[in-house]
Parts: C-alpha cells; sequence; structure tokens
C-alpha cells in the first residue's frame, strides 16, 4: 500500500508541534498509522507483530514564497479645474 503526504518543515515555528506536519493531500488531515496499519492487517481481533517498512521519496519540493513587496505603476491623472471646484 502506497500513502503520500505532505510534509511540511518549519524550523522557526514558534510551537514544537509546527514545526515538522504531516498530512494527507487531498484532506490536510494528519494521518493516523495506526489506523493505517489495522486496515492492512484486517478486522480480526488479536495481537499482531507487525513489520512497518517507510521509505521516503521526495516527489516535488514547493519552495516558501519570500516576502516581496509589490509596486503597483500609478498612472498620472490630470483632474480639470471645473472637476475640482465641484468636489
Amino acid at each position: 500500500m502506497i500513502k503520500h503526504y505532505i510534509l511540511n518543515l518549519n524550523p522557526t515555528a514558534k510551537h514544537e508541534w509546527d514545526r515538522c506536519i504531516l498530512r494527507d493531500p487531498l484532506t490536510a488531515k494528519r494521518p493516523e498509522f495506526a489506523k493505517l496499519i489495522a486496515e492492512a492487517v484486517g478486522a480480526d481481533t488479536g495481537s499482531y507483530l507487525v513489520s512497518v517498512n517507510i521509505e521516503i521519496q521526495v516527489l516535488e519540493e514547493a519552495a516558501v514564497p519570500q516576502a516581496e513587496q509589490l509596486s503597483l505603476p500609478f498612472t498620472e491623472v490630470n483632474i480639470s479645474t471645473s472637476m475640482r471646484e465641484a468636489a
């Protein structure tokens, strides 16, 4: 069974639990590994010795956008004197 997750690393996060977040790409929920393993084992009651193999392969890296200041070009507008007087 292959599952895909989005890993978000932020070493400067305010809280420890926000520094490394693993989420489902469709639901944005954090994965419940015990539930995933139980689904793979089956529904029979019992205790199981399981082997879990985690293989990590980076499929795509999205760079964090840097805060940038946008400059919007403003064109000068000449307001006629009659419009100034009306205002």
